[in-house]
Order: C-alpha cells, then structure tokens, then sequence
C-alpha cells in the first residue's frame, strides 16, 4: 500500500511540474508577442510567485515578471498574471517612447 501512495504522489508531482512548465512557455509567449507587438525590446522574463487569491477574488494565479526596453538603453519591469493557462491580466508600466529622427 505505500509503493501505492508513493507512485501516486510522485506522479502528482511529475504533473505539477509539466503543467508548470506547459504555463511558463505560454506566459513567454504572450510576453513576446505583446513586446513585439508594442514595439518594445524584450530583455528577460522570471516567474514570481503563486498566490491564492487577488485583490478580488480567490482563484490560484501565477505572477510572470518580464524586463524590457524602448529604446535600448533603459529598462522597465512589467508582469502577466497567468490563471491556468490564459492571460488574466497584462500590465506594461507607462515608458519612454524612442525619438524618431
């Protein structure tokens, strides 16, 4: 009976794992395609932290941090709030714009 719960609890663990990593590859995606999108140099990404609940509700979220740039000598720090596998919230702090010549 503990080879049971052993084998069950490891591949409970091997799936969390999976389905972390599925989500971190799909946070890095948004996160390109959003600074492509917005014309933004994009610098690193991390995942932050797992929270329980927001300021709203209750529901299990991951915070992605991600560094960028505008015009590449400065850098900002945004984030993505990942629910499962969408994009529940994308925030890109107000930045300085490059000069066209």
């Amino acid at each position: 009976m503990t080879n049971l719960f052993w084998i069950v609890t490891v591949s409970f663990g091997c799936f969390l794992f999976w389905q972390q990593r599925r989500q971190t590859e799909l946070a890095q995606k948004f996160i390109e395609q959003r600074c492509e999108k917005l014309g933004l140099q994009l610098l690193s990404t991390a995942r932050g932290s797992h929270k329980l609940r927001d300021e709203q509700q209750w529901h299990w979220h991951t915070v992605y941090w991600f560094e960028f740039s505008a015009d590449g000598q400065d850098y900002y720090q945004g984030y993505i709030v990942m629910k499962g596998f969408r994009p529940m919230r994308f925030y890109v702090p107000p930045h300085h714009l490059p000069d066209e010549y």
